[in-house]
């Protein structure tokens, strides 16, 4: 177990180092001068020469790579140009709305899909399977930006139960925006209940073939308790990997609902990011959701161990 956890810590480490070639490559290879596009066409050469010496872009390309390294590994993910603080400071200012949201949806995604997915692959081929399998199909094929619109102009405009947009103004209290993460979380938990769903139903349909389950029905153990205890335990696995990969595309994804809401989120920063041409707040928000991502499949391969004790490392 040991030496399975080390060898992760170091494929995620090569996997963190291919994402900041990447990066830096990208940034770099950007055409024209970065300096100046930073900077806006109203920019004078002297200006530009002055960000170009701040960045650091004067230098050689192999020592500018050998200082960005150094700069991530540190954990200066340098200045936002636009705000002129530290990238991470911008980061963790709009990470809330975007963490809660992700949050949220992905507790109502599988608050949606887990029970219908259940149902439908213990009802194989009846007309509530086929109906459940029908509306995860359009439910994932509707765009959320829509799905966003209806939910504004029905529950929030008409009603007035939810707020329309926005994430409350400077003195709301926490609740208060929570509560506006209400209608943005219900749009996301519905588009991405579709695949938790389709992975709950085929991962069912797989145990309950298996011979355990029959012999559980043999013993006189009641429906419930077979599907329950036994068949959902065991078909547990491919739910966790696809929850655990949907939480990390929540996070990363969420950018046109944020955008639709209002939200100030990390979506909304890396829009205007990229409008205002701030290079450092772009290549940091990649770093930071490319470790997200490692961090998130790390931990289910984790949670492997504590819901089926079998699974050797």
């Amino acid at each position: 177990m040991l030496t399975y956890i080390v060898k992760r810590f170091v494929g995620m480490a090569v996997v963190m180092f291919i994402v900041l070639t990447v990066v830096f490559v990208i940034v770099r290879l950007a055409p024209g001068d970065p300096a100046a596009l930073m900077l806006g066409p109203e920019a004078t050469p002297e200006d530009a020469m002055a960000l170009r010496e701040r960045l650091g872009l004067n230098r050689p390309i192999f020592v500018q790579y050998v200082g960005f390294l150094g700069q991530i590994a540190s954990g200066d993910l340098g200045s936002s140009l636009f705000f002129n603080r530290p990238v991470l400071d911008v980061l963790a200012g709009r990470a809330e709305p975007t963490v809660f949201l992700s949050l949220f949806s992905l507790i109502i995604a599988i608050v949606i899909a887990l029970p219908i997915g259940l149902v439908s692959a213990y009802t194989r081929g009846s007309l509530f399977d086929q109906a459940s399998v029908s509306t995860a199909m359009l439910a994932a094929s509707v765009p959320s930006f829509w799905t966003g619109l209806l939910f504004q102009q029905y529950l929030a405009t008409k009603t007035g139960w939810f707020p329309v947009a926005g994430y409350g103004g400077p003195d709301a209290d926490f609740f208060d925006r929570m509560r506006h993460l209400i209608l943005p979380s219900v749009v996301l938990g519905i588009v991405n209940s579709a695949l938790i769903l389709r992975f709950s139903r085929a991962a069912m349909l797989d145990v309950l073939s298996d011979d355990f389950v029959r012999t559980a029905r043999a013993k006189g153990m009641s429906e419930w308790r077979v599907v329950l205890r036994h068949a959902l335990k065991n078909a547990l696995i491919p739910i966790v990997t696809v929850v655990g990969l949907t939480f990390a595309l929540l996070i990363s994804g969420a950018v046109v609902t944020e955008r639709v809401f209002n939200l100030p989120g990390i979506g909304s920063l890396v829009v205007g990011a990229v409008l205002r041409r701030d290079y450092p707040v772009i290549q940091g928000t990649l770093i930071v959701v490319a470790g997200l991502y490692v961090l998130i499949n790390f931990l289910v391969d984790m949670l492997y161990l504590a819901i089926d004790p079998r699974v050797k490392y």
